[in-house]
């Protein structure tokens, strides 16, 4: 129960703190549900949980406390990565009791915790509580159940993201060099991919950033004016840059291959191209694609 220090968490190369994406879930399901008290925090590298989003509360007892594996009600859904729930905290013989004087003297009653567990790690605890006798219902389990699993998501985004930014550090190619080319081509294809499938706009933002900046490095000199594409027609172009067919695009940005179909349609037109390869081709010098 120590708060002395609290463990650092997992560094990100762009990301945004997940700690803000927890309390944003946490806010939903008691805005959604009713429920009168929400917490959470995040697992550190260290398999401890630092509980630091606190909604409802009426004391600071459990703001910063540290919570190892298998301790407590927290612990114990961290380690077995599954959601379980107490309905009389004080009497349960479900759980260690390392931390009563806080919980307690918040006057918590029946407490739920659910892990958001990404690639089989749990990486954050979700808790709901009420000071009245009697379990919690059906819909808060339900809320927060569907809160972990967007959460899960969204750091599993995020974890991508900063493993293909890490590939760009880890390998420093000359950037002239085929090799480095097609490399830069995929890890802007694949950001792009990430961005438009991220729940979080700040991150799919600075995404969309990064894939600009990925295509400008490689903008051959005297290139032309860019032309004026929407998102979705990039990544199109981007998937047939890679040699994609269109049923393949379609799968990998989850999209019906009709769709696809239309928006390399609507981009050859506004590129003045006659082929697809040839929309490609123009992308590249407007700087659009790298």
């Amino acid at each position: 129960m120590s708060r002395s220090e609290r463990p650092r968490p997992r560094d990100g190369l762009l990301r945004p703190r997940d700690g803000d994406a927890l309390r944003a879930e946490l806010r939903h399901v008691m805005k959604s549900s009713g429920i009168s008290v929400v917490f959470g925090g995040e697992v550190t590298e260290g398999n401890t949980l630092c509980l630091s989003v606190l909604h409802g509360t009426r004391t600071r007892g459990l703001d910063g406390l540290i919570i190892p594996s298998r301790s407590g009600l927290g612990g114990r859904v961290m380690d077995q990565r599954q959601p379980a729930a107490v309905s009389d905290y004080r009497s349960s013989q479900y759980i260690t009791h390392d931390y009563d004087g806080p919980v307690l003297g918040e006057g918590l009653h029946s407490i739920l915790a659910v892990p958001v567990v990404v690639a089989g790690t749990s990486r954050a605890v979700m808790y709901a509580a009420v000071r009245e006798r009697g379990p919690i219902g059906d819909r808060v389990s339900d809320t927060m159940v569907r809160a972990s699993k967007r959460l899960s998501q969204e750091i599993a985004v995020r974890d991508e993201v900063d493993r293909r930014v890490g590939l760009l550090d880890a390998r420093p190619l000359d950037s002239t060099s085929a090799a480095a080319t097609e490399m830069l081509r995929e890890v802007h294809a694949d950001v792009r991919t990430l961005a438009a499938g991220a729940a979080d706009e700040v991150l799919a933002t600075k995404l969309a950033r990064l894939s600009d900046r990925i295509a400008r490095a490689l903008r051959p000199p005297g290139g032309v004016d860019a032309v004026a594409l929407t998102a979705r027609e990039l990544d199109v172009l981007a998937q047939v840059a890679l040699g994609c067919t269109n049923a393949q695009a379609a799968v990998r940005l989850s999209l019906k291959p009709e769709t696809v179909k239309s928006y390399l349609r609507s981009a050859m037109a506004k590129t003045g191209a006659r082929t697809r390869h040839e929309a490609v081709v123009m992308a590249r010098k407007s700087g659009l694609l790298p």
